[in-house]
């Protein structure tokens, strides 16, 4: 009989095509280059030093194979410093950039190290390549597979989670320090992590200084098959490649799968005024949108440059990092950023069915993970709900962040709107063949106000960004509540953590995948700033004193995240029908008023009671499932609500009011108090209330 070694030793990985490649006695130096008339490679035997120890030059003769260059260099391995040089046409107005004192990063590179360095010279000198040996003891780590339909996300900068001296961790602002907060996220009760972009992106300006205005959030690509050497704690070069590895494992033993925000839109080269760092400096009209014949960048993305991802290598660049941060670094899904730009063809029309959004759906390497797009970019495209009709392809639902604002915030013509997100958004979906997980709820992200700053600034307020306050989003859809900021009156205050109750209860209870932001648990606040790109300080980072002056609101959270996963009746894998059940029961999701009637979907109305009948033994084999009852009022007025005639004989108990004070507004058993025996709820004004049938 065949037997079968329980962790065996052969471990699966994605061998990459380009770059620095291991072998016995030496390293193979790969890179594309289909201009370049000579090419040169650069060994360093130390991260500061400023000039190479050996120049090694690729013969054309026999060190290049059409537009690939490949020579072999013996006694070099793990660790090994390098940089790129190439020369060729250089004629700008053309699209050509090649420059023969340029010190390239490899676009393939696994690791970085040091920083940009200053210089007297005009050259730009970035940090230097290492060469990386991709093993790694992963004692049997998989993936974890969880189905997303039954995903939490939880949205995370790595470095702003422990960077604050209120998080006392040994490794403030780390990858390891994100390991030291695992018990918490495992209390919390989220299923996944989605971290803010870590490959890498630079520290330093060109020239080797601090920047005025860091990039904080990290959404400047520099090198995106490298993990960013500014979470690391060690100092040697690839230790983050290590410590990355270390963060993913002990994280998938806590039962957390790790989702990456990729940016295969842009790279931090900028424009025609940008530097040559490594993509311009080796096929740059391959690389990037380019029009006027090449010699100005195509903007789709906001920041300056536009990656050409449907041209052939560069599809295949994609494809090898996809597959390069999956199996060598067992991550489990990718958020795409500004994803829009990936359906633009090669002269960068939006296109239907493009390529490279179905083949990444179809990738059979990538069939475990999740793939979430940001349907939209910065020229002008908005895809929510047509991005892609296939199942794999889920979206951040920038639909259902709006509409529920606007609930909440109490605009007038909003409650059909109410219906259909918390049903898991059909009209965006259902059309296409997707599901209702094919929908990221999300009312708040990195981009834009905290939970608690929604309910607390009316306007943003950027002004420590340096640029007049003009940066950032106007269209907050946002509320004060009649003070601008903090606030000393008790009955706004009230009303404020109100609000984040209702908004958090209404994502947690809605069909489709949730996803909040880290802090957003526990009223972490950036004092109105919407867009908080460069603050890296106490303004973005987690405040853990939070947790504990919080303490009420993160009990809130927990229990609604745990009832959430607990509660099949809202995470279903199909559209609500609104109809009978073969059964005889009542269906799946019934719609009243707040007279207990059938909802008339009157426009002046703003209050709603929504019935979730508890799915059929086909859809829940573990009959899990219970009816749920949602009662909502956006008004600001007290309303009464009456139990709809068709459940009154049903055994409900109270799950959260939103308007009563810890313990009261959650039970986490579901026992709290029966509905009065009039069957008549009164429900206090902007306030919602669910009730769980026994």
């Amino acid at each position: 009989m065949l037997m079968r070694h329980p962790h065996p030793v052969f471990q699966f990985t994605h061998a990459l095509p380009y770059g620095a490649l291991l072998h016995d006695g030496g390293v193979q130096f790969v890179i594309y280059s289909h201009s370049a008339t000579a090419m040169r490679l650069l060994l360093y035997d130390g991260v500061t030093d400023r000039e190479p120890s050996d120049v090694v030059p690729f013969d054309c003769a026999t060190d290049r194979w059409g537009d690939i260059w490949s020579i072999f260099v013996p006694g070099v391995g793990p660790g090994q410093l390098y940089h790129l040089q190439a020369d060729g046409p250089n004629d700008p107005e053309r699209g050509h950039w090649y420059d023969g004192q340029a010190r390239l990063i490899d676009p393939y590179a696994k690791a970085l190290a040091g920083y940009f360095q200053k210089s007297d010279d005009g050259i730009i000198r970035p940090p230097k390549c290492v060469v990386v040996d991709d093993y790694f003891d992963w004692e049997g780590d998989r993936h974890l597979r969880r189905e997303i339909s039954e995903t939490v996300i939880y949205e995370m900068h790595v470095r702003g989670f422990t960077r604050s001296k209120t998080s006392k961790v040994e490794y403030p602002g780390t990858y390891l320090g994100v390991i030291e907060k695992i018990p918490y996220l495992k209390s919390l009760g989220v299923t996944a992590v989605e971290l803010m972009p870590v490959h890498e992106f630079p520290i330093r300006d060109i020239w080797g200084n601090a920047p005025e205005r860091p990039n904080y959030w990290g959404y400047d690509p520099m090198a995106f098959f490298a993990p960013h050497r500014g979470y690391a704690v060690g100092n040697e070069p690839g230790c983050q490649v290590l410590e990355f590895k270390q963060m993913v494992k002990a994280l998938h033993q806590a039962g957390i799968e790790v989702i990456l925000d990729v940016v295969f839109n842009h790279t931090c080269e900028g424009n025609e005024l940008g530097p040559v760092l490594s993509f311009k400096g080796l096929e740059n009209h391959v690389y990037y949108h380019l029009a006027n014949c090449g010699s100005r960048y195509c903007n789709y993305s906001g920041c300056g440059n536009t990656i050409n991802g449907n041209h052939p290598i560069v599809r295949e660049m994609i494809f090898h990092c996809l597959r390069h941060w999956v199996h060598n670094y067992h991550v489990d899904g990718f958020r795409f950023d500004l994803a829009s730009i990936l359906s633009r063809d090669r002269s960068g029309d939006l296109v239907p069915n493009p390529p490279l959004v179905e083949a990444i759906a179809e990738d059979p390497m990538l069939a475990d993970t999740k793939i979430i797009a940001e349907a939209w970019d910065a020229a002008g495209a908005y895809q929510v709900g047509s991005f892609s009709n296939h199942r794999h392809w889920a979206e951040w639902n920038g639909r259902y962040r709006d509409d529920i604002r606007r609930v909440w915030r109490g605009d007038m013509g909003s409650l059909g709107d109410l219906a259909t997100r918390l049903s898991g958004s059909s009209d965006l979906y259902q059309g296409g063949g997707r599901s209702p997980y094919c929908s990221i709820n999300f009312v708040t992200s990195h981009d834009g106000f905290t939970l608690n700053d929604l309910v607390t600034y009316k306007d943003k307020h950027n002004e420590l960004n340096g640029e007049g306050n003009r940066d950032g989003d106007n269209h907050n859809l946002s509320d004060n509540y009649g003070v601008e900021g903090p606030t000393r009156r008790k009955a706004v205050r009230q009303l404020r953590t109100r609000q984040i109750k209702n908004i958090l209860s209404t994502l947690l209870l809605s069909q489709g995948v949730p996803m909040i932001v880290a802090g957003d648990e526990c009223q972490r606040t950036q004092k109105g700033n919407n867009n908080a790109y460069c603050q890296d300080n106490d303004l973005s980072w987690f405040d853990w004193r939070l947790t504990k002056r919080n303490s009420e609101l993160l009990r809130f959270v927990k229990t609604l995240i745990r009832f959430r996963r607990n509660q099949p009746t809202v995470r279903r894998q199909r559209f609500l029908s609104g109809n009978v059940r073969e059964d005889g029961q009542l269906p799946d999701v019934s719609w009243f008023n707040a007279d207990g009637l059938s909802a008339t979907w009157n426009p002046d109305d703003q209050t709603l009671i929504c019935l979730l009948t508890s799915p059929s033994i086909q859809e829940d084999p573990t009959g899990a499932g219970r009816d749920v009852l949602l009662m909502f009022n956006a008004t600001s007025e007290a309303r009464e609500f009456m139990i709809p005639d068709v459940v009154q004989h049903k055994r409900w108990r109270l799950f959260l009011d939103t308007a009563s004070p810890s313990p009261r507004d959650i039970y986490p058993n579901v026992d709290g108090p029966a509905p009065p025996r009039s069957n008549r709820v009164v429900l206090t004004y902007r306030a919602m209330k669910c009730y769980v049938a026994q």
